[in-house]
């Protein structure tokens, strides 16, 4: 009845225990290595692109253009700085894992109870457990009372379980979660009772160890983007740097000039290597990182974000993520009638008092089980303004929970002290048979019960007694004078109803996963809790139900084939492991799928990290959980992963168009660079000019790009397939063909301003002319894949307009001031030529743009990803 002291227990030495220490290190987990500052700056100097820069730099500034290696040089450097900043975000996971672990543990030693540092509990250890406390390490029952453990951070659910010591000891760890186990685990917390238990594991060899051994050994893959623009940057550096000698030795042969053709060549290579690419894709993702955080998400890699448009299977964890992870009383039943407490009423009808009242009773005044605060907060809701909260109520004794009988009841003594009020919670069928209730009632209640169960509800019974005492009661410090029952059927209960609990799901996350599904998004469920609850929750949530339910156990039985086959049409995962998690996450990639994986606790952590884009939540997430994610839900909303997806389209569309635009502008540079060469025509391009086009006007016309807000289908259509490309042949040949008809504008400008006798520098100055008007003209053909250049001028893009104006002053400034004329090889024209050639860039512009309205039916995205 009342708690008994354990029994005396020697413990480990202190001898012992420090050899102990020194053999097998301290209880921590170990931490991450961080890079060199060294290993991360090779990284991001050996990019192929960066190197032929800078070689394109320092060879200018030996040859003597001070003023073009100087420029180019600064812009490579601002790009190196960016990318060392990103790789010097070193992963911090294990770490956090390592804050998990208690500071403090109360163990027994030479028959001492001491309380040492954490990091000094070693195998043998008998650790001294009381309610609130964490646990310092992996462990086994000797004994306890009444003893339940919130194994939340391990399993992801927020019900504690019971524990029960066993007469014989087990020599390994079990896993964790299920009722009445020996087993306690570091990290997880006593939220109720107390008891000791003899340590077998410590550090790294812990549950949370293995799961930090885990996220080390997972691998972080670059997105697809990452790793075509690598490719596709060598390989124009490659061709570029062939072409830039053969340019340069054609030039020395021909004309005898060889100092002039080694600067030719290298401006030709300036002008083809894409360098403008990392830029770009910095930009973007950068960007869109800064606009979804606005959304309250956080990007922590950020080339996830561009992932996340092609992503076909979310996986979802259910406690915390879909539901709010915390307990709720959700129905109340009393006599014959069911109430629903989350149904917005004046006040609780009073019928329904007294079962929140003796619920209350038989609670901890200062509970830490889930269930016991939700009664609690229930109480305070509903009847504040009543006479059934008693305060000044005085706890005389308690009958802890058993096996043998699963209800605990709470003695009080009344305030006038005339008699003892008995309160009881417990199971239904042990409540009902404390009541002694006859058979027909006992049907009738257990029916009700199943019917709560059945819409995953966790159900209570509530009981009440009274006790005469022979003397007034004596409270809880002095039990041993107390004349109460030795055992609880003694008393004489009767049933008061029963108190019904859920942990309810997060508002918004119906239509969350309704927009995913209208996106071609799967969602699929992975949680630890028992199939009734995972499909009452799928069907709250709006899950498919249909393809069943696969557990952990038979997730084991299952080869990677047969798995394979059940993967591909369950959307419910439950009573799984941890490790089972990263399995499904990697069966999924292996199936060609692109997994985004939500999730919130220790458990979820290896997983997010495998996944392509791991989701952590922020505010109920733990550290380890965060640091392992590419993207934080900062306000845990679940909707918000719709805001992300949708960026993630948005970004990838917007890059095709960049993509498409940086072809565009480069055919007229490269054909402006080489033609004239070939055909002994004066040089157009020098290098101040490359630089002004690609290091000042196509990043700038990047940023509007960026800043075009997506398409009207772009929610509609499922994922972009996982092996499409903005590279694609369809971009690129439209990029090609526009370019071509601006290069074919200019040359022929070009030609007429030479062959009608003008200057060099006056035929370079209209045909530069015609190619920035051109280039700012295939912003606005480009900013749309569906519409027509009508209607994109009427989308909103109010960085498009400082872009133009801003090319058109410089370009103004370079013609008209004459420093700047100098400096860009530029001579004086009259106004009416100037105008000519303005002209005819508009008239090829416009020729391109009436092309795109007869064939804007044809212009759609590239083609999707099957579902499923």
């Amino acid at each position: 009845m009342t708690t008994p002291e354990l029994a005396p227990v020697k413990g480990l030495s202190s001898t012992v225990s420090s050899e102990q220490l020194l053999a097998i290190g301290p209880n921590e987990l170990p931490s991450a290595k961080p890079r060199k500052v060294w290993a991360i700056a090779w990284t991001v100097l050996s990019e192929p692109m960066l190197l032929l820069l800078i070689a394109c730099g320092s060879i200018y500034l030996v040859l003597g253009d001070v003023h073009e290696a100087l420029v180019l040089l600064a812009f490579v450097f601002v790009i190196i700085g960016i990318t060392f900043y990103q790789e010097h975000k070193t992963e911090r996971a294990l770490e956090a894992l390592r804050d998990l672990s208690s500071p403090r543990a109360l163990v027994i030693r030479d028959g001492l109870q001491v309380r040492i540092a954490g990091r000094e509990v070693v195998p043998g250890d008998i650790l001294v457990l009381a309610e609130g406390d964490r646990i310092a390490a992996d462990a086994i029952l000797l004994s306890c009372l009444n003893m339940t453990v919130d194994e939340s951070l391990l399993t992801g659910e927020s019900m504690a379980v019971n524990k029960t010591a066993q007469e014989d000891l087990p020599t390994s760890m079990g896993q964790a979660g299920g009722e009445d186990t020996p087993f306690v685990f570091s990290g997880s917390l006593v939220v109720q009772g107390k008891g000791m238990a003899q340590v077998l594991a410590t550090g790294s060899q812990t549950a949370i160890g293995k799961i930090g051994k885990a996220l080390s050994s997972v691998d972080i893959e670059p997105t697809r983007v990452q790793v075509e623009t690598r490719k596709m940057v060598k390989y124009v550096a490659l061709f570029s740097l062939g072409m830039a000698i053969l340019l340069a030795a054609w030039y020395g042969i021909t004309r005898q000039l060889w100092l002039d053709g080694v600067l030719i060549g290298l401006t030709f290579a300036m002008a083809l290597i894409p360098e403008e690419l990392p830029v770009v894709l910095t930009l973007f993702l950068g960007i869109g990182a800064w606009r979804i955080a606005k959304q309250l998400v956080l990007t922590r890699r950020i080339p996830a974000i561009e992932t996340l448009g092609a992503t076909t299977v979310l996986c979802t964890d259910k406690t915390g993520t879909l539901t709010q992870n915390k307990m709720e009383v959700v129905q109340l039943f009393s006599g014959k009638t069911v109430i629903d407490c989350q149904q917005p009423k004046s006040e609780l009808p009073e019928e329904f008092h007294e079962v929140l009242e003796y619920a209350i009773l038989a609670s901890h005044r200062k509970p830490f089980d889930p269930m016991e605060v939700a009664i609690q907060n229930a109480g305070t809701n509903m009847l504040g303004k009543t006479e059934h909260l008693h305060a000044g109520w005085g706890l005389v004794d308690e009958y802890p929970l058993s096996q043998e009988l699963l209800a605990m009841s709470r003695v009080w003594a009344s305030e006038d002290r005339e008699q003892y009020v008995i309160a009881t919670k417990g199971a239904p069928e042990a409540v009902a048979d404390l009541c002694h209730l006859p058979p027909d009632e006992v049907r009738a209640l257990l029916e009700q019960v199943n019917l709560m169960a059945a819409k995953g509800l966790r159900v209570l019974g509530v009981a009440k007694a009274k006790f005469k005492a022979a003397h007034a009661p004596i409270l809880i410090a002095n039990t041993e004078d107390a004349d109460l029952p030795d055992i609880q059927h003694d008393f004489d209960f009767q049933l008061v109803g029963l108190i019904a609990m859920a942990d309810p799901i997060r508002a918004g996350v119906p239509e969350a996963i309704n927009e995913c599904q209208t996106a071609g998004i799967r969602v699929v469920m992975i949680t630890g809790d028992y199939p009734a609850t995972a499909k009452n929750i799928a069907t709250q949530c709006g899950l498919p139900v249909t393809g069943g339910v696969i557990t952990g156990a038979e997730l084991n039985d299952m080869d990677e084939t047969q798995l394979q086959q059940r993967i591909a049409d369950v959307a419910i995962f439950c009573r799984v492991a941890p490790e089972q998690k990263l399995r499904l996450v990697n069966a999924l990639k292996a199936s060609g799928e692109v997994v985004a994986m939500t999730g919130d606790g220790v458990n979820d952590a290896p997983a997010l990290k495998a996944a392509n884009i791991g989701i952590a939540m922020g505010k109920r997430g733990t550290d380890v959980a965060r640091e392992s994610a590419a993207l934080v839900l900062l306000n845990d909303e679940f909707s918000s992963i719709v805001a992300a997806v949708k960026s993630g389209r948005r970004i990838f569309d917007n890059l095709r168009k960049t993509i498409c635009f940086l072809v565009a502008v480069h055919i007229p540079v490269i054909g402006m660079s080489v033609i004239p060469v070939m055909l002994g025509w004066p040089v157009m391009l020098m290098p101040v000019h490359i630089l002004f086009l690609q290091l000042i006007i196509d990043p700038t016309c990047s940023l509007v790009f960026e800043a075009e807000v997506e398409e009207k289908d772009v929610m509609r259509r499922p994922p972009r397939a996982t092996n499409a490309s903005i590279f694609s042949r369809k971009t690129l040949l439209k990029g090609l063909v526009q370019g071509s008809a601006l290069l074919l504008t200019i040359l022929a400008i070009y030609y007429l301003a030479l062959h009608q006798h003008m200057t060099t520098n006056q035929a370079r100055t209209l045909a530069f002319t015609a190619m920035v008007i051109g280039n700012i003209g295939l912003i606005f053909i480009n900013r749309s894949m569906s519409a027509n250049i009508l209607h994109a001028l009427r989308r909103p893009n109010p960085v498009l307009w400082w872009v133009v104006t801003g090319a058109a002053t410089v370009l103004a400034l370079a013609l008209f001031v004459p420093g700047l004329a100098s400096l860009f090889y530029f001579a004086e024209l009259p106004l009416a030529q100037l105008g000519f050639s303005l002209l005819a860039a508009l008239l090829c512009i416009t020729l391109m743009a009436a092309l795109r309205i007869f064939t804007s039916d044809k212009m759609k995205p590239e083609p999707a990803a099957l579902p499923g």
